[in-house]
């Protein structure tokens, strides 16, 4: 664990951190022009791989944060450069939204759509738009042994109002069910996505913290790759579920609001 002041480049999660379904959360902004002021750098780091860069960086700007896309990360984008790396072949059978497919086929894979074809991999996104069909072919694959891989294992995704929406850990979950097959999953609490940020940025591990409101995938983040982690009760955490858990964050905040003022004192 390393001081705040000490922290070069916070790693911010979105959903539940930065702002809630399409409410910002208090001191947000504030917060971001605080470590501006501190020559501080930030990365946005989600593992919803339903969206794009583009598409966070326009919503981002909705709430008057004006970013460049590559201040963006996605568990997508950290599928990509991992199979790049470890995978051979770029046939794949993805399970994801048009977004994500886009991305991709932008990175040279070969998407394949036909139930009779030979994949080599199968990989699971954030899919909104699921169906049956999707399910069967998947599932279809994994059994014939085609490599399964995920990109993340959030069971939920928090939205306003205290309200959630299933995610891909819920997924997974159903497709392990079905097959006995458990996926490589790359998105956080894994020590790929980090392992993907620190190649691409340049960054070392002593001067990274993440930031976010999950205990089993933002904060066990920074156990597992070594970085400073820091809790906000923002999200899908509330207090009482933090002092139940096995899983301990290097720092502990309301919201995204009281890092800024700490930092502030500094």
């Amino acid at each position: 664990m390393n001081e705040l002041k000490d922290i070069k480049c916070f790693l911010l999660d979105m959903d539940g951190t930065f702002y809630l379904g399409n409410t910002l959360i208090d001191g947000a902004l504030d917060f971001l022009d605080i470590l501006k002021s501190q020559k501080k750098k930030f990365i946005f780091l989600t593992n919803n791989s339903s969206k794009n860069k583009a598409i966070y960086k326009q919503k981002l700007s909705a709430f008057g944060c004006c970013i460049d896309e590559e201040q963006v990360y996605t568990s997508g984008e950290a599928t990509i450069w991992y199979m790049k790396k470890n995978c051979p072949g770029n046939r794949i059978y993805l399970i994801g939204t048009e977004p994500l497919m886009k991305e991709f086929e932008n990175a040279g894979f070969t998407l394949i759509k036909d139930k009779n074809d030979n994949p080599d991999y199968v990989v699971l996104g954030f899919d909104t738009t699921l169906t049956y069909e999707k399910i069967m072919i998947g599932c279809d694959y994994i059994r014939d042994g085609v490599p399964f891989i995920a990109t993340h294992p959030d069971l939920n995704c928090p939205l306003e109002h205290n309200k959630y929406m299933p995610d891909t850990g819920a997924m997974i979950r159903m497709f392990e069910a079905s097959t006995g097959v458990s996926p490589v999953v790359i998105g956080k609490p894994h020590r790929y996505i980090v392992e993907a940020i620190s190649e691409k940025y340049g960054l070392k591990k002593d001067d990274v913290a993440i930031v976010g409101d999950r205990l089993y995938t933002d904060i066990k983040t920074g156990a597992n790759s070594g970085i400073t982690s820091i809790l906000v009760l923002s999200g899908e955490t509330s207090e009482e579920m933090y002092k139940q858990s096995e899983i301990s964050a290097d720092y502990v905040f309301s919201s995204i609001k009281y890092i800024g003022e700490e930092l502030k004192q500094f």
